[in-house]
């Protein structure tokens, strides 16, 4: 191993040898299941906003975001980043305060428990229901980052994938399955840090290599046809592209991505776990600011690595048979490597930040995932009695176990990072988007609508992603946007249908909406 790859390696240790510290120390704090998984409502505006933020990122922004901007242009990446930062912004000034107070007053420390006491279900099916959704779909996404750490080793230090990943996947349930919510928070807000860093070094490293930036604007004006928002490409088999033009459907479809944040558990749980909730503007502010910025630096990463190719510096990262676009960042902070040991450990600091991006969302799902079985679908499903600490273990190993599944479904280290968090990110935001926007602004729902809502958005996903979008045409449109469509109608229907929800709910609600307005 030269020189640069071992400043690289002792960065990256260092880093991750932190983290687990961390959760070390906030193990220290989990006083039983409720600390563990959220907490204990202590959240401050800045940890709040970053880790929320920070979570939601995953892989895709070091690594899915840029391949796609370098490999098909401005029009998916461009889109997609468009509708993600609307879709932040209005999660946070519509959702955030509101479920906040609502799930403190009803006392709900998970997104299913949350379900079932808005409507007082005593039976626990929105319970189980919205737990086995949870398991569906977060199983594969952190599938996705786990997949991330083992590509990434693999491509730096010629690593097998498949010990580089467990090994990943090892130092992850370590600090979150010892600091539990707080630890994940916490070590959330210094890998927004560590990304935001390796964001801004890229690009000044990557322009000054490329030329300069009338070097990179050049380029980018030489390829206009496919850097232009209305058309994107696609590679074919042979190495040659296939220029589409990017119409009003395609985009409408793109921008749906915003409507999964109303969906997202582990997002969700940050707007649960703040202390304080007349400081969510503060953190509304922050966390929008800081997504806008992070999304336009990836996608901008992206050409810069196109122009890096077209000058030699960095391999092409695509040909016949193969596509390696979401190596781009990886490519870029190698050739910074070689500048010295200096350069080396900054470029440390770049994988570092790819590791950052992957950390924070898997920590986030795993605690999600895990409170899904141990607290919904054990102790509220099957009524399974435990003690403090009984519990306690429970949570920990039950995270354990979903880990192990994680790194199964991640061995096929072909997947795509970007399509895999794509199709997890339809499903939640399919699923309990809708039910959380009218448990939340519509006092007439009921438990009955919002289970129809859970099941119908859970099965279009499938029906329209395997079925429907394959037809091509018209029909390819994500299969986020018709199954949150039919899912709020179906929550609409069936609510109408039967019975209204009993005056001690609406009272509830009445009561939230008063604070509110207090």
């Amino acid at each position: 191993m030269d020189s640069s790859k071992i400043g690289i390696l002792v960065t990256i240790l260092v880093y991750l040898a932190g983290m687990v510290m961390i959760g070390a120390v906030f193990s220290r704090k989990n006083k039983d299941v409720k600390d563990f998984y959220l907490g204990g409502r202590r959240l401050g505006p800045l940890v709040s906003a970053m880790s929320a933020e920070a979570s939601d990122m995953s892989s895709w922004l070091l690594m899915g975001l840029p391949g796609v901007a370098y490999l098909c242009g401005l029009a998916e990446a461009g889109w997609t980043a468009i509708g993600l930062a609307i879709g932040t912004y209005l999660n946070w000034l519509f959702v955030a305060r509101r479920l906040r107070l609502y799930s403190h007053k009803t006392g709900s420390i998970t997104i299913p428990d949350f379900f079932s006491d808005r409507y007082h279900d005593d039976r626990g099916i929105l319970n189980a229901v919205a737990a086995v959704i949870i398991l569906i779909f977060f199983v594969p996404y952190t599938a996705s980052g786990f997949s991330a750490c083992g590509k990434l080793f693999n491509a730096l230090f010629d690593w097998d994938y498949h010990k580089a990943m467990i090994a990943a996947a090892v130092i992850i349930i370590a600090y979150t399955s010892l600091g539990g919510f707080l630890a994940a928070s916490f070590t959330d807000l210094i890998q927004s840090v560590v990304m935001t860093t390796a964001l801004i070094i890229i690009v000044i490293f990557g322009v000054h290599t490329a030329g300069g930036w009338s070097a990179v604007t050049d380029n980018a004006r030489n390829l206009t046809d496919y850097l232009h928002l209305t058309v994107t490409r696609s590679l074919n088999s042979d190495g040659s592209f296939s220029q589409t033009g990017y119409g009003f459907l395609p985009i409408v479809s793109t921008l749906a991505w915003g409507l999964g944040y109303f969906g997202m558990p582990h997002i969700l749980l940050r707007f649960m776990a703040i202390k304080d909730e007349h400081k969510i503007r503060l953190s509304r502010r922050i966390a929008s600011i800081w997504v806008i910025i992070a999304m336009g630096v990836a996608i901008l990463i992206g050409i810069i690595g196109n122009q890096l190719s077209a000058n030699g510096s960095i391999e092409t990262l695509y040909s016949a048979g193969k596509n390696d676009s979401e190596r781009v960042v990886m490519k870029i902070a190698l050739l910074l490597s070689k500048n010295g040991v200096a350069a080396a450990i900054v470029a440390g600091l770049i994988f570092a930040g790819i590791l950052a991006c992957t950390m924070s969302t898997s920590d986030s799902q795993l605690l999600a995932a895990s409170s899904s079985m141990s607290e919904n679908l054990l102790k509220r499903t099957f009524g399974l009695k435990l003690s403090d600490a009984a519990a306690m273990v429970t949570a920990r190993g039950v995270l354990v176990v979903i880990a192990v599944l994680g790194v199964i479904l991640a061995w096929d280290q072909n997947s795509s990072v970007f399509r895999v968090v794509s199709f997890a990110w339809a499903g939640f935001g399919a699923t309990f988007g809708p039910v959380m926007l009218t448990a939340l602004f519509w006092k007439r729902s009921n438990k009955w609508g919002a289970l129809a809502g859970l099941v119908t958005g859970g099965v279009m996903i499938f029906v329209w992603k395997f079925l429907v979008r394959p037809l091509g045409g018209a029909w390819d449109i994500y299969e986020l946007l018709p199954a949150f469509i039919c899912a709020l109608l179906a929550i609409v229907i069936v609510s109408l249908l039967t019975a209204a929800p009993d005056k001690e709910i609406t009272d509830e609600y009445d009561a939230v909406c008063t604070e509110l307005k207090a």
